[in-house]
């Protein structure tokens, strides 16, 4: 045990700090090329400092993205080291063997992982979404949803003359960086589900506990006729009659929160799962597609165990035995290895969602294509 314990602490000492090192070169290249793309954007109150600022608070989901792929490329250069120098057939001959050394290599990837879901759950999806903000602030533009419809919203309230419940939809064109929203329509119907009133706003503002502040309001009222005067005898007298009225400011209770216009402002992928849940609860409960979610949701989940099928495809490496220069060339396969991890992940998630696969399918096709590579080259390297 005690020499398992020297052998762990050496891998991790080489692997961290290999790790350190690629991640910050990869970082640095991606915060370049993010700035490069930046600089199309600025604009007079969107200058160059508002947009590099912008772009390092992106740093923190670039970080999450590429730490498997970091931990592949610093794990194969350490065992490639320790290969080319007979330093890991030292360890085998005192009695290392394969399941020992994966075990390890296990225990070294739970900071790694912990790590992961703490940028993916929190320090991401935060900075992620205050980087957007800046950048709308700046640029004084509002953010809408992919479709051209806006959000849509279904709620129950109850009529406050009548005493009996209503069903609305709220469609919501815009949502503003401080989370005001602007184009907000309110379809309004009777308990017979017949539609009662149109209400048009320019703006409202959230005051609290699903309370929300409307402002420049247009409300149409569509009132039943009493029989004698809609015209019994004619068919084609209006049963209803249209009354139009003009507010300034009106009160509205909804079901629509900034926390779920919130997911307006970061992709499915650079969201939290608690966040990505509640969203898809609440399109579930408007009857509304939540694929697309719904694999985001899985690959959050599943993301930092992904560095455990990592450590797993870098083991195989230490087994071949071939002089300092080929490093080089292993490098640059684990660099291959996990670039292709990464495209095969964004692949799958595309595929799953043409085809209508379940998405937690779809999350797990590729990580389990990559471990049943890295279990048969073990298997293989075991045996040879």
């Amino acid at each position: 045990m005690k020499i398992l314990r020297v052998y762990e602490r050496y891998f991790a000492r080489l692997i961290y700090g290999v790790f350190a090192f690629i991640l910050f070169a990869v970082l640095s290249l991606f915060v370049f090329f993010d700035m490069l793309s930046e600089l199309e954007s600025v604009t007079g109150r969107y200058t160059s400092l508002v947009a590099f600022f912008h772009v390092i608070l992106q740093a923190p989901t670039r970080i999450y993205e590429m730490l498997p792929i970091a931990v592949l490329i610093s794990a194969i250069y350490v065992f490639s080291q320790l290969a080319s120098q007979s330093e890991f057939t030292i360890f085998r001959v005192a009695g290392l063997n394969t399941r020992q050394a994966l075990f390890s290599l296990f225990k070294l990837a739970i900071p790694l992982a912990i790590a992961t879901f703490i940028f993916g759950e929190f320090i991401g999806p935060a900075a992620e979404q205050y980087a957007q903000k800046i950048k709308l602030e700046a640029l004084g533009a509002t953010v809408s949803s992919g479709f051209r419809s806006g959000v849509w919203v279904k709620d129950r309230d109850r009529d406050a003359t009548k005493g009996h419940e209503v069903t609305r939809f709220v469609n919501v064109a815009g949502l503003r960086p401080d989370q005001s929203i602007t184009g907000v329509t309110i379809y309004e119907f009777d308990d017979q589900y017949r539609l009662s009133v149109i209400r048009v706003a320019q703006e409202g503002h959230y005051q609290g506990n699903q309370s929300w502040q409307l402002s420049g309001v247009t409300e149409t009222r569509f009132l039943e006729l009493p029989r004698g005067e809609a015209g019994k005898a004619d068919p084609l007298a209006p049963a209803f009659r249209g009354e139009q009225h003009a507010l300034s400011t009106m009160a509205m209770r909804s079901e629509l929160t900034p926390q779920i216009l919130s997911v307006l402002l970061v992709e499915p992928e650079r969201m939290s799962t608690l966040d990505l849940f509640r969203y898809i609860r609440h399109l579930r409960d408007n009857k509304q597609d939540t694929q697309r979610y719904e694999i985001a949701f899985w690959k959050k989940v599943i993301y930092p165990l992904t560095l455990f099928v990592m450590v797993a495809l870098a083991l195989p490496f230490a087994y071949l035995h071939a002089r300092a220069g080929a490093v080089g060339v292993k490098v640059f396969g684990g660099i291959m290895l996990g670039l292709s991890f990464h495209l095969s992940n964004t692949l799958f998630s595309h595929v799953g969602l043409l085809h209508t696969w379940p998405p937690i399918v779809s999350a797990l096709i590729p990580g389990t294509l990559y471990l049943l590579v890295a279990l048969g080259a073990l298997r293989w390297v075991d045996r040879h």
